[in-house]
């Protein structure tokens, strides 16, 4: 049996997966990260991480394992927060669940876990591992959870060979009802506790408050671009000559439509949304289509199916691609069918990567609504995430 250190969230998941490696006779211990002490903007009535950390330690309590707090909070923001609020004021638009995995869950924490002697590290995100020899080395792959309405493998879609080696997901196998149930039978503390909301390990955070609050306003123009504009502009040939237009969206100008309100910061909005224009007089919602924090101007479209919010691939630069199986990486020239993911929850959609100098041009067999600069696309074969890259 292993030494295993598990991330005690206070959460339920990661409760349940503690209790599990302990039933299969592993010894385990709890280890609780603290990533932010700041109260800005967080939700008043939010649960604090003191109070996690209360909950955490009954758990461990009562599975009668030791418990340990470590505070990683100087790394989280450097490595997460500074990253995030530098990439929203850039117009983009990232996912800092994925970056708290690379970076702080299987990267610091890890670190902190291996000076308890551990063996492995396990978490209670619903996905599973599995491993197979090619020659004379161990190649781990990282497989989707088997509840699909959970399946959390998309935020760990950065991680290497290395940090799955070391990695444990003891609850990949089980469904949400399965857990809560094992939860409420064993009468562990967060067996009717409440998923976890917000901004990973940073808590109940209301993100564009806390974007406010870090982010300087500034009041722009918010232009209404006609469907029928950009309709003449949809009908490219689908060749490798023009990658470049099925992959960007179109250059928006403010001559291509008209001012019809104001906004507080282009940084603040992003591809698809919706909330938070306060602009009214329309048949159908209004939703941003394009950002442009140069010049400060959101451009938006009527309807949710505005052309502006369609395009039929996307481009991931090189320094930004990731494989998660190195000895399935595409070379210059190569071109591969896979099953893509492009925001958490999403259907697989099937695209080709063509790999090119610059980097991999992805192309949809249909459409994709939404795709944001920033956010990172995961590709797939069947259950097995091969890698994952971040959207020009």
């Amino acid at each position: 049996m292993a030494r295993v250190v598990v991330g005690l969230s206070g959460g339920v998941d990661s409760s349940v997966a503690a209790y599990l490696l302990k039933m299969q006779g592993h010894e385990v211990i709890g280890l609780f990260m603290v990533n932010w002490h700041e109260r800005v903007g967080a939700l008043t009535s939010a649960c604090t991480w003191e109070d996690d950390a209360l909950i955490a330690r009954m758990v461990a309590k009562k599975l009668d394992i030791p418990f340990h707090i470590v505070d990683l909070s100087e790394h989280y923001k450097k490595r997460v927060v500074d990253y995030m609020f530098a990439e929203y004021q850039a117009g983009r638009t990232p996912n800092p669940d994925v970056l708290c995995n690379r970076e702080i869950k299987f990267d610091i924490f890890m670190d902190e876990a291996m000076k308890f002697g551990a063996d492995f590290v396990a978490t209670g995100h619903y996905c599973r591992k599995s491993e197979f020899i090619s020659g004379n080395t161990s190649v781990y792959q990282l497989l989707a959870g088997k509840d699909p309405n959970k399946d959390q493998s998309y935020f760990l879609c950065q991680l290497n060979q290395g940090q799955l080696e070391k990695a444990l997901f003891p609850i990949g196998d089980l469904l949400k009802p399965e857990v809560r149930e094992i939860a409420r039978r064993e009468a562990l503390p967060t067996a009717e506790r409440k998923d976890s909301q917000g901004i990973c390990f940073v808590g109940k955070v209301d993100l564009p408050t806390f974007l406010q609050q870090q982010l300087t306003a500034k009041i722009g123009n918010v232009i209404e671009i006609p469907a029928s504009f950009l309709h003449r502009k949809k009908n490219i040939e689908i060749t490798e000559d023009n990658f470049s237009k099925l992959c960007f969206a179109y250059p928006l100008k403010p001559w291509h439509g008209k001012i019809i309100g104001e906004h507080h910061g282009a940084h603040f909005f992003t591809i698809g949304q919706r909330k938070g224009l306060n602009i009214g007089g329309y048949v159908e919602p209004l939703f941003v289509i394009g950002t442009d924090v140069h010049r400060n101007i959101i451009y938006v479209g009527e309807g949710q199916n505005h052309p502006g919010l369609y395009r039929r691939g996307l481009f991931i630069q090189n320094s930004d691609l990731h494989w998660i199986r190195q000895d399935l990486k595409m070379s210059r020239g190569d071109q591969r069918l896979y099953d893509f993911r492009i925001r958490y929850r999403q259907p697989l959609e099937k695209a080709t990567i063509y790999m090119k100098t610059d980097g991999a041009w992805i192309i949809f067999e249909n459409e994709q609504r939404g795709i944001t600069p920033g956010q990172f696309a995961a590709w797939y074969s069947g259950d097995e995430l091969i890698g994952s890259g971040v959207i020009s």
